[in-house]
């Protein structure tokens, strides 16, 4: 059990492999097992969580030499890169390593001016729980950084943003994070992704990706006999940050429409305007066998009939290749 005079330290760790598995993916998960038993899987981004604090006695390191022999270790057994941030909670952890490009390691001392220093410049949307919207609602009281926040009393905060909200704003602000890396296993997912040539400010263009993503994720599926419980549709912007949207489906399933109906509508609500977008990626998520599906009867026939063409496009997709018949909107991206 941890000391509570001992200051945490967390390190959140984004891994680039150049060839992306699932089996890849569980190995970079057993280098850091065998660094500290307190791992948290994030397989969504390729990442994971890790407590350090005990770990530091154990090898005798300070963070950022424990740091340095964990990236060494993935890119010596694995060959994959990786960038990491690490700081006394997962909050500061993640946004340090949101901020540190591949092959590099940011490390946020656990002093309160080590914390103060880290946090006071960013911009106020880098916070968690505060987003676009929520900063520009500050931006109108001309509180447009985490120190302005910081600075923002308490009462103040609450009256623009809400009671909720405004302590969220204000003890993050602070570098508050008690959140624990609770140790569990990735769960049974698969992905995909599509990066783009250059920053994709198009939304038509941005929809027909995730609709090429939804059917991609649907003939996997369908392929290893497997459904889907939940969505996540994970999109990347110019400056590095990231966007990511969870959804549990309505009932388990395989079937394209049903996931690209979703992953749509994931994309819809984000309400994108010129978002300079670099890559987007649609997770399935917790996924069972295809023999427990229970697909709700309908009386409506069309749903049976885009099952049954389903099913005759991917008797031509194991013949023909990939690529041999699919929406025609998703094909649709020659400029």
């Amino acid at each position: 059990m941890t000391s509570p005079t001992r200051p945490r330290t967390i390190l959140r760790i984004h891994f680039h492999p150049a060839n992306p598995s699932p089996e890849l993916y569980d190995q970079l998960l057993a280098v850091l097992e065998g660094i500290t038993p307190r791992v948290e899987a994030h397989p969504v981004d390729w990442s994971a969580d890790a407590d350090l604090t005990g770990a530091l006695r154990y090898w005798q390191q300070d963070p950022a030499g424990l740091v340095g022999v964990i990236r060494l270790r993935t890119l010596a057994l694995t060959g994959a890169q990786s960038s990491a941030g690490a700081g006394p909670n997962r909050m500061i952890a993640a946004m340090a390593a949101a901020l540190t490009p591949p092959g590099a390691a940011t490390i946020v001392g656990t002093s309160p001016y080590d914390i103060a220093a880290f946090l006071g410049p960013q911009h106020a949307a880098m916070l968690p729980g505060i987003g676009p919207v929520t900063a520009k609602i500050l931006a109108r009281y001309g509180i447009r950084t985490v120190r302005d926040i910081a600075d923002t009393p308490l009462a103040t905060l609450q009256r623009i943003l809400g009671t909720a909200a405004g302590r969220h704003a204000h003890d993050r602000a602070h570098g508050i994070d008690d959140r624990p890396v609770i140790p569990a296993a990735a769960p049974k997912s698969i992905s995909a992704s599509h990066p783009f040539d250059r920053d994709e400010l198009d939304t038509d263009q941005h929809q027909r990706t995730v609709l090429a993503l939804a059917e991609q994720l649907g003939a996997r599926l369908r392929d290893q006999n497997d459904i889907a419980q939940a969505l996540t549709l994970t999109l990347t912007y110019a400056d590095r940050t990231t966007t990511t949207r969870t959804r549990t489906l309505t009932e388990p399933t395989a079937h394209t429409p049903a996931l690209a109906t979703t992953a749509r509508d994931l994309l819809t609500r984000l309400g994108l305007q010129r978002a300079r977008v670099r890559a987007i990626s649609l997770r399935a998520e917790r996924l069972l066998p295809a023999s427990q599906a229970a697909h709700q009867l309908t009386l409506d026939t069309r749903d049976d009939k885009a099952r049954d063409l389903e099913a005759a496009l991917d008797r031509a997709r194991t013949r023909y290749g990939t690529g041999i018949a699919g929406a025609a909107s998703a094909y649709r991206r020659a400029r």
